[in-house]
């Protein structure tokens, strides 16, 4: 892992330059087709429970296949991985789009391919974001995390331009972009030339005489144990677990709440929600370009964390204008905890343990996704969007306090390194 930090001291290397460019490709088809389907899905339905369902089929299957790729991909090609699932994403929205040209729908079928693709994109983030950090160089952390939140920030520009589209073409022509997206993308990772050396270093720790899945079993469990044994990794992947739900909570019924409450209300929802998006876009390239102190950025995301949280559980009662901005607030805050986070946990954790890691973050982290998204979908049929929004903001705010700041030792010693 060393040498490969000494060969070079600029970010902008060739491999981290194809895995950017083949990120804002797959990023914007994403986005454009995947507020699409939403759409799509809450047209034909008029119903906040089925939405449910259908963002619950695609989280379903992150909470299983995270934790036993992770395990898979300490040992086996994670490039590989990324542009092979590349390909098989290509081809399914090209299916789909077919399908849906003819005028067919099943809400049970449709139901089935989120499950596929949940599954696909699972194994894919985990083979990703254990990858990525390989083609960072050294004291590059921030400015390359900062750059990716950038992009995925970016991408959501296609969100009013995929609701426009949707309104004019509909959806077939959208999942066909998405998968020509996905095609260019994957073709262009098939280029990096990284090599992965912790699948050397791990065949010396292989099981004798062990098979695939018997080994598997070892590394997951192997996984957990190193997690758990991290005092400070378990505090954040706790916590987090919990963001989760609340981030399920607000996927599930802020759109539902602005189409609801507003004429055109969709349109109001992508104006709010895009000023987030400028706050994390502006953030991240302060991030880019200044560096957070090591020595305080424990407490800077200890603040934000609360802050986020307050400011998310009460900006549906306040006017527009006020959503606007608190939602910028919320967009800065929420890019800066993100780039303290990832890039001390990814710089922390070795490359060899890096896949079992992120599988066992993700699948906790969908855990948590999966039961905020179910839990407000059957409680806003009895309850108000904004009611459930604020308690369950309030608890994360109280939760901040307890899990992070209750934790300080432990999460100061990887927050406060330097990366």
């Amino acid at each position: 892992m060393e040498e490969r930090k000494q060969n070079t001291t600029s970010l902008w290397t060739r491999d981290f330059t194809i895995i950017t460019a083949g990120s804002v490709i797959s990023m914007f088809g994403n986005a454009m087709s995947g507020f699409a389907m939403s759409l799509m899905v809450l047209d034909i339905s008029d119903s906040t429970l089925l939405y449910a369902v259908y963002i619950a089929m695609y989280t379903v299957p992150q909470l299983i296949v995270p934790v036993f790729s992770g395990a898979l991909l300490d040992r086996y090609s994670r490039k590989r991985t990324i542009y092979t699932l590349d390909f098989i994403s290509a081809g399914l929205y090209f299916i789909m789009a077919a399908v849906l040209a003819t005028g067919w729908f099943s809400f049970p079928v449709f139901a089935g391919y989120c499950f596929l693709l949940g599954s696909i994109e699972s194994a894919y983030m985990v083979a990703y974001e254990s990858f990525y950090p390989l083609l960072i160089s050294e004291g590059n952390y921030q400015k390359a995390y900062s750059i990716q939140s950038i992009l995925e920030t970016t991408s959501a520009v296609m969100v009013p331009v995929s609701a426009f589209l949707y309104k004019g073409i509909g959806i077939a022509p959208l999942l066909a972009g998405n998968g020509i997206c996905f095609f260019i993308a994957a073709v262009m990772e098939t280029r990096i030339r990284s090599e992965e050396n912790y699948i050397e270093t791990q065949r010396s720790t292989r099981l004798e005489n062990a098979g695939r899945i018997r080994q598997m079993m070892a590394d997951t469990r192997e996984g957990f144990e190193y997690l758990m044994s991290e005092k400070g990794l378990m505090a954040v992947a706790a916590f987090f677990a919990f963001i989760a739900v609340t981030g399920g909570v607000s996927n599930v019924i802020t759109l539902p709440y602005f189409k609801n409450t507003f004429d055109n209300g969709e349109y109001i929802y992508m104006l709010v929600w895009g000023c987030g998006l400028a706050g994390r876009a502006i953030g991240g390239g302060i991030h880019y370009k200044t560096v957070i102190p090591a020595s305080k950025r424990y407490i800077i995301a200890l603040c934000l964390y609360i802050l986020n949280a307050l400011n998310e559980g009460f900006y549906l009662f306040f006017p527009v204008p006020v959503m606007m901005l608190m939602c910028f607030v919320i967009g800065v805050g929420g890019v800066t905890t993100y780039t303290i986070r990832i890039s001390a946990t990814q710089s922390y954790v070795p490359d060899e343990k890096k896949g079992r890691f992120n599988g066992a973050f993700n699948m906790l982290f969908m855990i948590g996704a999966l039961l905020g998204e179910m839990t407000a979908g059957f409680v806003s049929e009895a309850v108000s969007e904004r009611t459930i929004l604020m308690t369950a903001m309030l608890v994360e705010a109280a939760l901040a306090l307890v899990i992070i700041g209750g934790s300080k030792k432990h999460i100061e010693k990887i927050y406060n390194r330097e990366n």
